[in-house]
């Protein structure tokens, strides 16, 4: 079994039992790790040496490079049960990621490198979605360097060698008064809109649950993005407060998904949440939130928490071949 993805799978697994974030973290970063080596037999010692490899983690590597079923995921595997491991099917099943950040906003690599990765993992498609001008912490795009940006797009899909269509996106932040933080005329030309709250996150819930109802409603927005805003590693912070029926409700009416983003330190929605909005019909998008190659990896972990809560890929629109998807984004809200 190859290293990389028997790490994967820990992590995989590890979130299906909904287990400390800090564990599933540290199979993604080994995991990361272990693609700096060569093919072949690694011992646990030179694993050890790599940076963020534990004695864990080295054991899982230097047993899956030797061609065995390391003993931790075996027993993962045997406790877990069947119904964990058909939902790793679910994962396989993964055509796209609408959720991506390069170096022009606050991603750390150019946009052709995280096209090409994201071909190399199977994608048949992903969304460029860098931040929109108010948020210039992370060096947002306004509306010229956008413009700029859709042909850049248009070039890297001309040479791409990996099959993978990029598509042209934005991750736009949802102002105080439930407007895009972009031009119209721009979001309308985009193929995916992604929004989400960046500022004012401990806003009472009353103004809060209006900017979010307004975004969602809006034609323009594809996908509502890391709804609470919570973070859950380090010092943290709290998810923000909101009427999440009244949110979800609009969702599934306007046909705008729900993000389940993958990244470890947000897992967001909550679990809690995240059954609201099962329950109130929404669709759903796996997404990575990737800033840089290798985080594309962590989508399998979203997929884990969908299936736990009862997800099949009809409702995860990250599993739909592209024309599909963009019939969909391009459809009259509501009913897309």
């Amino acid at each position: 079994m190859d290293p990389v993805e028997a790490l994967r799978r820990i992590a995989f697994l590890l979130e299906w039992r909904d287990a400390s974030p800090y564990r599933v973290r540290a199979f993604h970063t080994a995991a990361d790790a272990v693609l700096a080596l060569p093919a072949g037999p690694v011992d646990a010692a030179r694993a050890r040496a790599l940076r963020g490899v534990g004695p864990v983690t080295a054991e899982v590597i230097a047993q899956a490079s030797a061609g065995a079923v390391p003993g931790y995921l075996a027993r993962l595997e045997e406790e877990t049960g069947p119904a964990a491991l058909a939902s790793w099917d679910l994962a396989s099943a993964s055509l796209g990621d609408c959720h991506l950040h390069s170096d022009w906003s606050d991603g750390g690599s150019p946009i052709e490198e995280m096209a090409e990765a994201a071909g190399a993992l199977g994608h048949r498609w992903a969304v460029l979605t860098d931040h929109s001008p108010r948020l210039t912490i992370a060096h947002g795009l306004g509306a010229d360097r956008l413009r700029r940006q859709l042909a850049v797009v248009a070039a890297v899909n001309a040479r791409s060698a990996t099959g993978l269509r990029l598509l042209t996106g934005i991750e736009c932040d949802i102002l105080e008064d439930g407007a895009l933080d972009q031009e119209e005329e721009l979001l309308a030309r985009l193929d995916v809109v992604v929004a989400s709250v960046h500022s004012g996150l401990r806003s009472e819930p009353g103004p809060m649950t209006a900017r979010m109802v307004a975004a969602a409603r809006s034609p323009h927005v594809d996908v509502l993005g890391h709804c609470t805003g919570r973070i859950i590693t380090g010092r943290g912070r709290p998810q923000s407060r909101f009427d999440a029926r009244e949110v979800f409700a609009a969702c599934a009416e306007s046909g705008t998904a729900v993000e389940i983003n993958c990244r470890p330190e947000r897992r967001d929605p909550p679990d809690d949440l995240l059954r609201q909005a099962v329950e109130a019909g929404c669709l759903f998008a796996v997404d990575t939130d990737a800033h840089a190659p290798e985080q594309l990896r962590r989508q399998s972990t979203g997929y884990a928490r969908a299936a736990r809560a009862g997800l099949g890929a009809e409702r995860l629109v990250t599993t739909w071949p592209l024309g599909r998807l963009l019939d969909w984004t391009a459809g009259p809200p509501p009913g897309r």
